[in-house]
């Protein structure tokens, strides 16, 4: 989930947590778990089916998992999944309403596994999609791995937000400025704050310990967007179609690990499950 604050700061940027390897174990462990709830929804993402029932799947396979929801009850929210159709941009909330032919869905969940966050989400597409969604898919997965490719200790999260900003906008996206990945951990949202654009040098001091979502939003249109009276869902102004990617890293000594890459290796469609 991303974090809505992104003006705000919750630590001093001195006071960020630096992480060692008992974290990195078990976020090692938290990211995988909430992976592998994305990857058992592959074959459940299909025109018809309603996101609620999304939802109680993921439920049901965290209950089963020994692991918790974390945005159940989270400032009043009541599921278990962020369910983000079409031209919402992140935070939509399942409901009963069928997925339709055509449709893509950003799917996200963060689970929390012996007091560890994993926090990821990935888009699906509903049955054939057409071109221009498909592009923008491809995209976003592409900018938050351009994004990711950017973390190295010494650098700064502007070098984050600045190759993500650069590849998007070169492709004519634009990239959403109101909500930002963050800090994560025993903590849901934590410092530092991600912003997916930027200048490279400008920011935070990367160092290695630090854990972090990065997860980033792309719009075909305008990068305005405006929440809806719910409180939580976040739509395009122009209703143009909108994609996001979010993986959960820790920054290493050379770089940075992955903790939320699928283990069927279903990171990004066309998900081919056997």
């Amino acid at each position: 989930m991303s974090n809505p604050d992104a003006s705000q700061s919750i630590r001093r940027d001195n006071d960020i947590p630096l992480h060692g390897p008992e974290a990195f174990a078990g976020m090692r462990k938290a990211g995988q778990l909430a992976a592998s709830a994305l990857d058992m929804l592959v074959g459940y993402v299909e025109p018809g089916v309603t996101t609620e029932k999304l939802d109680r799947l993921a439920f049901e396979f965290a209950m089963d998992h020994d692991a918790i929801p974390a945005t159940l009850n989270y400032r009043g929210y009541t599921h278990s999944l962020c369910t983000s159709i079409n031209h919402v941009v992140c935070h939509g909330i399942p409901g009963p309403k069928p997925l339709r032919e055509g449709d893509i869905v950003n799917i996200d969940i963060t689970l929390i596994v012996d007091g560890w966050h994993g926090d990821t989400s990935r888009m699906y597409p509903v049955g054939q999609i057409s071109r221009k969604a498909d592009r923008l898919l491809s995209v976003t997965y592409e900018a938050l791995r351009l994004g990711i490719e950017a973390v190295k200790p010494g650098d700064t999260t502007g070098h984050i937000g600045a190759a993500i900003q650069k590849f998007a906008e070169e492709q004519r996206c634009s990239i959403v400025r109101d909500f930002c990945g963050h800090g994560l951990g025993r903590v849901f949202h934590d410092r530092p704050n991600i912003l997916h654009y930027g200048v490279a040098g400008e920011g935070v001091l990367l160092q290695p310990g630090m854990l972090f979502t990065i997860e980033p939003m792309v719009n075909l249109g305008r990068a305005q967007v405006k929440v809806l009276s719910d409180g939580w869902t976040a739509v395009t102004r122009d209703r143009e179609l909108s994609a996001q990617f979010e993986h959960a890293i820790g920054v290493t000594e050379d770089g940075c690990e992955v903790f939320t890459y699928s283990p069927a290796g279903l990171h990004c469609p066309p998900y081919k499950t056997e």
